[in-house]
C-alpha cells in the first residue's frame, strides 16, 4: 500500500481548505492544525519538527502540563489523572490551555496573523472540541495512524525511560491510556467534516512521517497565505 493509500486522502489534501474565510475575516479565531492520534504515534515529535518551519508554531497539551507546579492545585489535579491514565477534565484542560495560548501571544512567540497553530494533545474528547470553537479556526485534522499497538507501547515505554516520566513507565497505566482514547477521544474525529481530515500513516522514521505530513499541510499554508507564494 503506498502512502498515499494509506492515508485515505484526495489528490488534492487542501481541499477542505477551499472557501474558507481568510485569517482577517475568521473573527480573530486562530487558524489551527491539529495533530491527532493514539498514544505513541509521534504527535509531539512531528509538531516539534514543525515549530521550526516558518509559518507554523506549535504548541503541546502535555507540555503545557508538565510544566505545571506539581505542588499547585492544578499541579497536583492534573498529575492524580496522569497516573492512572485518564484525560484530566475538560473545565481544567480548557483553563490551563487558554492561558499558556494568551502567554505565548502576549510574548509575541505565536503569532496569529502569520502562523498556523499546531496543536497536539488537546482537543481530548468532541467536549474539548466544542470548548474550543471560540479560540481556534480548525483547518485540517491530521490523523497520525498507527496500526501496531504494541510497537506504540514500547515507544512510549522507551520515551519514558529516557525522559524520567514515571505516567509513562507503567505498561498498565500505558494501556489504560489507549481504552481512554479509542472511548474518549476517537470520536473527536467525527466532531470535524470529513474532507478536513487527513490520515497519514505514523510508522516509519521521523523524517520519513514528515514528508508525508508536509504532502497534507503545505497546501492549507499556501491557501492560507496565497501572497506568500506569488512571484
Amino acid at each position: 500500500m503506498t502512502s498515499t493509500e494509506q492515508s485515505g486522502r484526495s489528490a488534492d489534501p487542501g481541499a477542505g481548505a477551499a472557501g474558507r474565510a481568510s485569517p482577517s475575516d475568521a473573527d480573530g479565531l486562530s487558524p489551527t492544525l491539529l495533530l491527532f492520534g493514539a498514544p505513541g504515534v509521534g504527535k509531539g515529535t512531528q509538531g516539534a519538527i514543525l515549530g521550526h518551519v516558518p509559518g507554523f508554531f506549535h504548541l503541546s497539551m502535555g507540555d503545557i502540563f508538565r510544566a505545571l507546579d506539581p505542588d499547585s492545585p492544578e499541579g497536583r489535579q492534573a498529575r492524580r489523572h496522569f497516573l492512572r491514565g485518564e484525560l484530566v477534565p475538560d473545565e481544567l484542560t480548557i483553563r490551563i490551555w487558554r492561558r499558556g495560548l494568551d502567554e505565548r501571544v502576549e510574548s509575541g512567540a505565536f503569532r496569529p496573523d502569520r502562523e498556523i497553530l499546531v496543536l497536539d494533545g488537546i482537543p481530548r474528547n468532541p467536549n474539548q472540541s466544542a470548548l474550543l470553537k471560540d479560540t481556534i479556526d480548525v483547518w485540517l485534522v491530521v490523523h497520525l495512524a498507527a496500526s501496531d499497538k504494541e510497537l506504540m507501547i514500547r515507544r512510549i515505554r522507551g520515551r519514558a525511560l529516557a525522559e524520567n516520566r514515571p505516567d509513562d513507565a507503567d505498561e498498565a497505566v500505558i494501556r489504560r491510556r489507549f481504552e481512554v482514547y479509542h472511548a474518549e477521544s476517537e470520536p473527536v474525529l467525527r466532531c470535524y467534516p470529513r474532507d478536513q481530515v487527513a490520515t497519514v500513516d505514523a510508522l516509519g522514521t521521523p523524517a520519513e512521517v514528515l514528508r508525508r505530513l508536509l504532502d497534507v499541510i503545505v497546501p492549507v499554508q499556501n491557501r492560507l497565505w496565497p501572497e506568500d507564494h506569488e512571484t
